[in-house]
């Protein structure tokens, strides 16, 4: 059975420090940076982590994959806007490393296997938190990674075994799966859905989302999008692990009872005020291909798609489109 011995993060943001600063705690863990100012504070003061856990851990970081040594298990925890960037610098690197991605959506597993021959695991994670620093983030929510063998890889369900063994060790919550797409399918109507509505009409998860007791309540269009892409997975013959509109209607009943408990901001709402390139090609984009690939109408997935589109041109028509990601 593979053993991992030692680790390297391509990609330092909230999700990546996360993983980081738990792994390095148990096994030598390296970071793949995108600044050389990053990965110098990591390996001056290692890498903090507050809030859920409370963890200090030692990290050998560089924008240079060759000055990492080699590594067991590689995870690319950077958003899907920079998984080829990040798939072409690990090109050539960690041979016999297995190679987990973490991102939403669909598709960045086939990026990945076109630089390298690893054997590649899927995951989507449900944890969040802050990154406050290069070095400090902040463990929100505790919520798990769940992990499957890629269908178009070499990677076995015992190699998935292995990592979630691992990152549950470590202090993280994982889960591993023989087929991802029951799980995989279920976030990624969750996430096509609210991350669209969010990105277009400038709203975290609040309750909005999940009230459908008035004509001009937001729940109807989240229930409606995600009933449409229901029917894509229907079609597709993938019996969903966990239902998007639950999942929805959880997540803004969590914490308190303020009017606003629960407030998260998306991922694409985040970089919809950052002016920065979103995710929704590989989210409400991904369900409106599959959608068209089978025949199923989703056409409140395509004009969502279409909006979120429209909000990055706006942008780059200007002039003042930000910064691609940050922390990496």
């Amino acid at each position: 059975m593979r053993q991992i011995e030692s680790v390297c993060i391509a990609g330092a943001g909230a999700i990546g420090s996360l993983f980081a600063g738990h792994l390095g705690c148990i096994r030598p863990t390296r970071v793949l940076t995108r600044r050389a100012e990053h990965a110098q504070r990591l390996n001056s003061e290692g890498l903090r982590v507050s809030g859920k856990s409370e963890r200090q851990a030692e990290i050998l970081a560089a924008t240079d994959p060759a000055k990492l040594g080699d590594v067991d298990l590689v995870i690319i925890a950077t958003k899907a806007t920079a998984v080829e960037a990040t798939a072409q610098a690990l090109a050539g690197h960690f041979p016999g490393a297995l190679v987990m991605t973490v991102q939403n959506g669909l598709g960045c597993e086939d990026v990945v296997a076109r630089y390298g021959d690893w054997p590649i695991i899927s995951a989507v994670t449900f944890m969040s938190g802050v990154r406050h620093s290069d070095v400090h983030v902040e463990y929100e929510l505790d919520t798990e990674t769940w992990m499957g063998p890629w269908a178009g890889g070499s990677a076995s369900f015992a190699d998935v075994q292995q990592v979630a063994k691992l990152i549950n060790a470590s202090g993280l919550k994982a889960r591993a799966f023989e087929d991802l797409r029951p799980a995989q399918w279920s976030k990624l109507l969750f996430n096509s859905s609210v991350n669209s509505i969010g990105a277009v009409t400038d709203l975290p998860h609040v309750r909005e989302f999940a009230r459908r007791d008035s004509i001009e309540a937001l729940g109807h269009l989240v229930y409606d999008m995600m009933a449409e892409g229901k029917r894509v997975a229907a079609t597709l013959g993938i019996e969903l692990y966990e239902d998007p509109w639950e999942m929805n209607v959880q997540a803004v009943s969590r914490g308190s009872t303020g009017d606003e408990a629960y407030a998260h901001v998306f991922s694409m709402l985040d970089d919809v005020r950052h002016r920065r390139p979103t995710e929704v090609d590989w989210l409400t984009g991904a369900v409106v291909r599959e959608a068209q690939r089978v025949g199923v109408p989703v056409p409140i997935h395509e004009t969502m798609y279409r909006l979120v589109k429209a909000r990055e041109l706006s942008w780059r028509l200007d002039g003042k489109q930000g910064e691609e990601g940050s922390g990496t």
